[in-house]
């Protein structure tokens, strides 16, 4: 059997995602691993983490990697060579900002056309991707946002996963002011729907899901606010009659207050919690589950997932960064791949034993 082929962005060049990309490279075992980014950025990570840097192998083309011997590390740099000045750690550039975003959108297209099983992305730097004047540039919020217009997928939900804790977004980088006025029932459908994908994924069982109130106490009946009824409850309905025509099983309860659904949530009443915006998913997430927290797109035409902590210039250099979040993003790529391949042989060898019913008859 082949060997799941993951292709990592390394983030930031002057971050510390060229650091636990190649840490997490050299010890993966399950899948291949091809890093996308800067070889120099590289070679200084390997040698600051103690790994030898002959085991990195410079491919001109992605679908080179994956004839390299085991044991070595495939780079592809798609681009040119930074200065140094332009990866110092700790230091961003509009180069390297650039740059990461180059290598973000080649890693994209080599697991879109079949080239990868998966990407998984490393931190980068929004200010310096913006500020840098790339084409595109000028859009970038993040990763979700930027693949989904990359890819042209019809929508995408922001998820996080970790062992203590599974959560998605109905919004994602939305100022909190503007969040009332943004949130729909739709994206509250979305965000269900897709983490109850998630969890059947990779548990291969139905799901239960909680999806969280907006404002405090479900708004005590409209005392505090009137999203619950106007838009959440509706979206619960939603997401339940598309579950059932998409023929997933699953239980989605709500709104549900957003205290009580994560903290039943980690005791194991339910699998996931759908949250309304940003921080009310990754508080709990980064109290819960940091440095084996997920970041994982939903939606996507592709598998993707991230390592769910920054650029952390601050450790830059110092080469101590922890690399377990790396490391549980390619292996959690590594699942979601598996299991969506698995599902695929299983749909055709229906399709198949149906066709031959028909036949036989």
């Amino acid at each position: 059997m082949t060997a799941p082929r993951v292709a990592v962005s390394i983030g930031c060049p002057s971050g510390v995602g060229p650091e636990v990309s190649v840490v997490s490279a050299a010890a993966e075992r399950s899948a291949r691993v091809l890093l996308v980014g800067d070889l120099g950025a590289v070679r200084d990570a390997a040698r600051g983490r103690g790994l030898d840097p002959a085991r990195l192998v410079r491919v001109a083309a992605a679908e080179e990697a994956w004839r390299v011997r085991r044991g070595s590390i495939p780079v592809w740099q798609p681009t040119d060579d930074l200065e140094r000045s332009d990866r110092k750690p700790g230091v961003p550039s509009r180069a390297g900002g650039r740059a990461q975003l180059a290598w973000i959108d080649a890693a994209c297209d080599l697991v879109a056309r079949g080239g990868a099983s998966a990407l998984a992305t490393g931190p980068v730097s929004k200010e310096a991707i913006v500020r840098s004047g790339a084409p595109g540039s000028a859009r970038f919020l993040g990763h979700t946002e930027h693949l989904q217009r990359r890819l042209r997928a019809r929508e995408v939900v922001m998820a996080f996963w970790s062992p203590a804790l599974v959560t998605s977004l109905a919004t994602t980088h939305v100022p909190l002011a503007q969040v009332a006025a943004k949130l729909g029932k739709e994206d509250v459908a979305r965000a269900a729907f897709w983490l109850a994908w998630l969890v059947g994924r990779l548990t291969g069982r139905a799901a239960r899901v909680a999806v969280a109130a907006l404002n405090p106490h479900s708004g005590e009946g409209g005392l505090l606010g009137h999203e619950e009824k106007t838009r959440i409850v509706p979206g619960i309905a939603l997401a339940r009659a598309r579950l059932r025509r998409a023929g997933l099983a699953a239980v989605v309860d709500g709104p549900v207050p957003a205290e009580t659904a994560f903290r039943l949530a980690v005791a194991e009443r339910w699998d996931g919690v759908a949250a309304m915006y940003h921080d009310q998913a990754t508080i709990p997430m980064k109290l819960l589950g940091f440095g084996d927290a997920v970041n994982v797109s939903l939606g996507l035409p592709i598998v993707r997932t991230s390592v769910d902590h920054g650029t952390a210039y601050d450790r830059a250099g110092t080469w101590t960064a922890d690399e377990r979040g790396m490391r549980v993003a390619i292996e959690l790529a590594v699942r979601i791949a598996s299991a969506a391949s698995a599902a695929r042989t299983r749909s055709t060898r229906a399709r198949a034993g149906a066709t031959r019913k028909r036949r036989t008859r």
